[in-house]
């Protein structure tokens, strides 16, 4: 995972604290809503707002990401997306992430300099101005990266799962069922475990080479949460586990029924319902008339005996969940 030599690159439980903390702080950028960063016991952050979007995912290996696949510049990226996402779902603008860890004393300390690098490079690409502002270090056997996202509103309502109406307009932005595709190619053609078989990009197709990488750094259009608040946007989510399971969730929460039209979900239709983890943002809008970079997948409907449809017919609950699909993740 690094060019170092193994004498240059010590393991975790051959130095202090201090110094795996120095290599990540050498690594963060000043956060445009800091009062005082990293190195206190807590970090200060501005809210002009006065109110403060606040989220938090843990990602753990095994369930949600396999060391033979993604290097620790991946994981710092992913991390850090994921989190950004759920602030941009509430329309809310991300100002710093607060990072734990749990990590093995055999990792090397240039495993956490390339985590820290994906940090910041998700946070400059993705959301500008944020950055990671505080955290935890500790060990553990599993490797867990637990993330919390602060945000803030500009003196906007949040907009939640729960304002979307009758006659409003389904619309999403950003990918359905790219990043299921790359792990569909990961489990398919890689492999952890005994025998791994680590990604190797020579042998991806081009098709192929862009859905390992919507799997491993996803790209979510974060800038659009805040577009797409402004632009009144009546509800609000980041499709994590899928695009019927987290719309089933949106209908349940705004007692409405969301009807999606199958030839508005691209080439794979079946995919872009079940497939998780494009953290793309769905929203609904009073009106036809869509912000930039959202697009029309379908319509909100008077609540019915099934919360998500497909062409009028139930759309099922395809998706993630950790609890139901822990034996297929740990296989």
């Amino acid at each position: 995972m690094s060019s170092r030599s193994t004498d240059d690159d010590p393991r975790l439980g051959d130095v202090s604290e201090g110094t795996v903390l120095r290599a990540i702080l050498a690594r963060t950028a000043p956060a445009s809503h800091t009062i005082l960063g990293p190195g206190d016991d807590a970090a200060v952050l501005a809210a002009p707002s006065g109110s403060v979007v606040a989220t938090t995912d843990t990602l753990v290996h095994g369930p949600d990401f396999r060391l033979a696949w993604s290097s620790g510049y991946d994981l710092g990226w992913k991390s850090a997306a994921v989190n950004l996402a759920d602030v941009a779902a509430m329309g809310a603008r991300p100002t710093g992430l607060l990072v734990a860890l749990a990590v093995p004393r055999d990792m090397r300390l240039s495993f956490i300099e390339q985590l820290a690098d994906g940090f910041r490079a998700a946070c400059e690409a993705l959301a500008p101005g944020c950055s990671v502002v505080g955290g935890d270090l500790t060990v553990s056997d599993v490797l867990t990266i637990a993330v919390t996202a602060l945000g803030d509103l500009e003196g906007r309502e949040a907009v939640t799962r729960a304002g979307a109406r009758p006659g409003d307009v389904v619309a999403v932005a950003g990918e359905l069922g790219l990043a299921a595709h790359g792990l569909a190619v990961l489990f398919g053609r890689f492999r952890d475990g005994e025998t791994p078989v680590p990604v190797d990009a020579q042998r991806l197709a081009d098709g192929e080479s862009a859905a390992v990488s919507a799997q491993l750094r996803p790209a979510p259009p974060i800038g659009l949460g805040p577009v797409a608040a402004i632009a009144g946007a009546t509800a609000m989510m980041d499709i994590s586990d899928g695009l019927a399971l987290d719309a089933g969730r949106m209908a349940t929460a705004s007692a409405v029924t969301i009807d999606l039209t199958r030839t508005a979900l691209g080439a794979d239709p079946e995919r872009a319902l079940a497939g998780g983890e494009d953290h793309a943002l769905l929203a609904t809008f009073p009106s036809e008339s869509l912000p930039p970079g959202f697009r029309a997948i379908g319509v909100v409907r008077e609540r019915g005996a099934d919360g998500v449809l497909c062409d009028g017919q139930p759309a099922g609950a395809a998706g993630w969940d950790p609890y139901r699909d822990w034996d297929a993740a740990a296989g």
